[in-house]
C-alpha cells in the first residue's frame, strides 16, 4: 500500500469513475485501475465495484474510505507545516569572526537582519583568523567571517566586502607632517604589530615583502591582540602602527593619528566569509543571502 494508489482510490470515489480520477490526477486511466488494483491485491479485499456508468463502493471500501481521507489530509497538513517553515527562518546562528569584521562589520550589519527574521538567534565568537577558521572547520560555527585566507582549510572562502590596511603614527612622530616616507626610513622605527595569526598583520607582511622589505627586520616593540590596542598604543606614541582603516578611521579624523605617506600602502585586502563544506542550515543560508546582498 502506498499514497499514490490511496490516492486513486479517493480520487476515483469522488469523481464517480475512473476515467474523470484519471483527468484530475492528469495521469491516464490505466494507470488509475492499475493503482487501485494493486491496493485491492495488497489489501486482499474489493474495494470498488464496476458497473456500465457508475462506481460503486463495497462494505469494505466503505470502511477504508475514512482511513484513507484522513491519510491525505495529513500529508497536505505535512505539506502545509513544511511550506511555513520554508517560508520562515527560525534557529540559532554561531558566528565566529576574526577582530575587524567581527566588530566592525558583522555588528553593524546583523541588526538589519534580526529586524527581517525575528525568530533567528546569533552569537559572535570574535577570535583571530586560524581560530575563526577552526571553529567553522569543526562544526564550533556555522559561519565565519575574515580578513584573510587560511590555505588548505577545509572550509570555503567567499570574498564579501573589502578593507584597507594602513600605516598610521601619532600626531607628533615626524612622520604626520612629511609629503612622503620611503621605505628605508620606516624599517628605522618602532612598530606595533597585532598578534601572529591575525589576518591584519598577515596581509600587512605580504604587503611589506612586495614593498621589498622582510617584515623580519622590523623593530616591533609590542604585539597586541585588537586593532583598538594598537591604535590606543600609537596614540600614546609607542611608535608606527598597521591597522585597519574601519578601526583607525574616527581617530584619524579626530586627528589622534595620522596616516604615514609611504609607498604600498594602504593596502586593500577582501574580506571573507567562511563556511562548512555541507548543507547549510535555513537560518545560515538565509544569512549569506543577506550578506552578499550588502557586501557583495
Amino acid at each position: 500500500m502506498n499514497l499514490a494508489q490511496i490516492r486513486a482510490f479517493a480520487m476515483v470515489v469522488d469523481h464517480g469513475s475512473f476515467s474523470a480520477a484519471a483527468r484530475a490526477l492528469g495521469i491516464s486511466q490505466p494507470a488509475v485501475t492499475m493503482q487501485v488494483q494493486a491496493l485491492e491485491a495488497d489489501l486482499g479485499v474489493t474495494l470498488l465495484d464496476r458497473g456500465y456508468r457508475k462506481v460503486e463502493l463495497t462494505e469494505s471500501g466503505r470502511a477504508l474510505l475514512p482511513h484513507a481521507r484522513t491519510v491525505l489530509r495529513e500529508l497536505d497538513k505535512v505539506r502545509d507545516d513544511l511550506a511555513r517553515i520554508a517560508d520562515t527562518v527560525t534557529g540559532r546562528l554561531a558566528l565566529a569572526a576574526s577582530t575587524t569584521p567581527g566588530q566592525y562589520v558583522l555588528p553593524r550589519l546583523l541588526g538589519t537582519f534580526l529586524k527581517e527574521n525575528p525568530e533567528v538567534g546569533v552569537s559572535i565568537a570574535v577570535g583571530d583568523t586560524a581560530q575563526v577558521v577552526g571553529a567553522v572547520e569543526t562544526g564550533g560555527a556555522d559561519i565565519g567571517m575574515t580578513g584573510a585566507v587560511v590555505k588548505a582549510a577545509r572550509v570555503d572562502f567567499e570574498p564579501l566586502g573589502t578593507d584597507d590596511i594602513v600605516m598610521i603614527c601619532s600626531p607628533e612622530h615626524p612622520f604626520a607632517s612629511a609629503n612622503a616616507v620611503t621605505l628605508a626610513e620606516v624599517v628605522t622605527e618602532p612598530f606595533v604589530m597585532r598578534e601572529a595569526g591575525s589576518g591584519t598583520r598577515q596581509i600587512a607582511e605580504e604587503a611589506l615583502r612586495e614593498a621589498g622589505i622582510d617584515p623580519g627586520d622590523l623593530h616591533v616593540v609590542t604585539e597586541l591582540g585588537s586593532g583598538e590596542a594598537v591604535l590606543s598604543a600609537v596614540e600614546g606614541g609607542m611608535g608606527l602602527g598597521l591597522a585597519s582603516s574601519l578601526v583607525v578611521d574616527k581617530a584619524t579624523e579626530l586627528g589622534t593619528v595620522t596616516l604615514v605617506p609611504v609607498k604600498g600602502f594602504p593596502v586593500h585586502r577582501p574580506l571573507y566569509v567562511v563556511t562548512p563544506r555541507g548543507t547549510p542550515t535555513r537560518a545560515a543560508e538565509a544569512l549569506l543571502g543577506f550578506l552578499r546582498k550588502e557586501l557583495g
